[in-house]
């Protein structure tokens, strides 16, 4: 038996008329998921900035471990697209064993700011009004690589650019400015550098 179903432009057969209903609920709920504003965030928000340090290519050298004088590297990024009102950083090392390990956590940098001196000073707030946090050896600003044994290990430098001040106290974890940083993220922007002692 042939099924056919009245519409408002006639006597459409079954089939025909369900295809076309399943398509008209499967794009209604793209449009829905869509219009989600954790969506439009996803979608709107993926841009990447290129950042990138003379102090290093691949490989970090001592001078900015704990092998040598320990001292932050030299970093330069590209322009944070418009609507940024803060940077963040975040350095870490994923191969660090049981954890990943937390290195520098820099926050509320002025949106136009454009790089980083080698040698930043380990302290709380800096002259531009930007705060650094604690990092995994309990200290506040940058500690350089000290893996143990003498495998090498990635250090993950992570640029952030964000639509909001996150406006946390000295010495905020890396938990706490990337909960903070939630639903503000505009771009971001990785470098990665090789140590091994």
């Amino acid at each position: 038996m042939r099924l056919a179903v009245w519409t408002g432009w006639g006597r459409i057969p079954g089939k025909i008329q369900l295809r076309q209903a399943a398509w008209g609920v499967a794009a209604g709920l793209l449009f829905a998921v869509a219009a989600l504003p954790g969506c439009r965030d996803s979608i709107a928000r993926g841009q990447t900035m290129k950042l990138t340090s003379t102090s290093f290519q691949n490989q970090i050298p001592a001078k900015y471990t704990c092998s040598g004088a320990g001292l932050s590297p030299q970093l330069t990024w590209s322009a944070a697209p418009a609507g940024t009102a803060s940077l963040a950083l975040i350095v870490t090392d994923p191969d660090a064993p049981g954890r990943t390990f937390v290195h520098w956590v820099l926050y509320d940098l002025p949106a136009g700011t454009r790089a980083l001196p080698e040698g930043l000073p380990t302290q709380g707030q800096l002259a531009d009004g930007s705060r650094q946090g604690r990092n995994d050896f309990g200290n506040i600003g940058y500690g350089g690589p000290c893996p143990p044994g003498h495998a090498p290990h990635h250090y993950v430098f992570m640029l952030y650019a964000l639509d909001a001040k996150l406006n946390l106290p000295v010495g905020a974890t890396r938990a706490q400015v990337e909960a903070a940083m939630q639903g503000h993220i505009l771009a971001r922007g990785e470098l990665v550098g090789l140590f091994q002692r």
